[in-house]
């Protein structure tokens, strides 16, 4: 059986702008296995950035951590990341533990900093050698195809492809068990997007990392290498599911919704073409009643427009937020 990495329940996170608070996440449940790779999906303002953050424990105002709890297991020990300060969190247990490639990593180097300096601040935080921690980052360049030569340089001198997988060597430079990545694609042009995923998917292979938080909005590239699906809309999660099920069959209407709207090569999708989501995702300070999508849901009932949906397992392993389901509980 699977060993639990990390567990979020009802976790709440809000910006708080004066005396008005954007619900970004709220009320997020969810479980990251060993030796997995979870996609998480959904439009754009969703929170799936604010959900990366979150989990990582990178939380600065004007974001708030309002309810919920974080655990993060370390060799099967519980460790309740929520209870403690950032900077306990990032001085037990980030880069060694958990990392994240931040979304518009390209932009996340400095330029006028090399790239080694970063080794030696890692070095230097975690009280490591610095000469062996150096001696790593060269193996760990090559790792990901780059030579060992750019170290020394400014990430100015590096291309767009460079510095993303430069990133990923300084993300990864610790072995950590979960590594979480926040759009990690999406300012890469299509071979640059092939070869990130091939190095992230080989360092996985090699037990450098033991699991992989992949966080998009692009369907394609999660069928790809995702074991799960997790679907975000309007702060909340609706819906879990291996990804061959969720492809074969979404559940929520949401999920049918968003993976219709995707042209892929299927004849049959094809054939249909690209069926667009009615309506716009709400406002975050003032979310609809009850479902939050029920707004633009074609199946909305009286129920949907004053309940919240809970999520919960209808079939081994598929979890759904939607009256749709109300009888059917395992």
């Amino acid at each position: 059986m699977k060993q639990i990495l990390l567990e979020a329940e009802d976790v709440k996170a809000y910006y708080k702008l004066g005396r008005i608070f954007v619900k970004a996440v709220d009320g997020v449940t969810l479980e990251i296995f060993e030796d997995e790779v979870v996609g998480v999906v959904g439009e754009s303002g969703c929170g799936k950035t604010t959900l990366s953050n979150v989990l990582f424990m990178n939380v600065l105002k004007p974001l708030i951590l309002i309810g919920g709890r974080i655990v993060l297991k370390v060799n099967g020990v519980p460790n309740e990341i929520s209870s403690l300060t950032r900077d306990e969190v990032k001085k037990r247990f980030w880069g060694k533990e958990i990392s994240i490639i931040p979304q518009s990593a390209m932009n996340a180097l400095m330029p006028t900093i090399k790239i080694e300096s970063y080794i030696k601040h890692l070095a230097e935080s975690h009280r490591i050698p610095e000469k062996q921690l150096l001696s790593k980052a060269r193996e760990r360049f090559q790792e990901v195809g780059l030579d060992p030569v750019w170290l020394k340089r400014y990430p100015f001198e590096l291309s767009g492809g460079m510095k993303q997988r430069a990133v990923i060597a300084i993300a990864t430079i610790l072995n950590p068990k979960l590594l979480i990545a926040d759009e990690p694609t999406s300012a890469l042009d299509v071979v640059n997007q092939k070869v990130f995923l091939k190095v992230l998917m080989k360092l996985k292979r090699h037990n450098v990392i033991k699991s992989i938080l992949f966080i998009t909005h692009d369907i394609a590239t999660v069928r790809q290498i995702a074991d799960r699906m997790i679907i975000m809309y309007a702060g909340k999660i609706v819906e879990i599911s291996p990804i061959e099920k969720i492809l074969e069959r979404p559940l929520h209407p949401y999920s049918q919704g968003l993976l219709n709207s995707v042209l892929t090569p299927e004849p049959e999708v094809k054939k249909r073409g690209i069926v667009v989501v009615p309506g716009t995702p709400p406002n975050l300070i003032d979310p609809p009643s009850g479902c939050r999508f029920h707004p633009r849901c074609v199946h909305v009932m009286k129920i949907c427009e004053k309940e919240e949906p809970i999520l919960k397992e209808i079939e081994p392993g598929r979890k759904v937020a939607c009256f749709l389901y109300a009888e059917e509980r395992t």
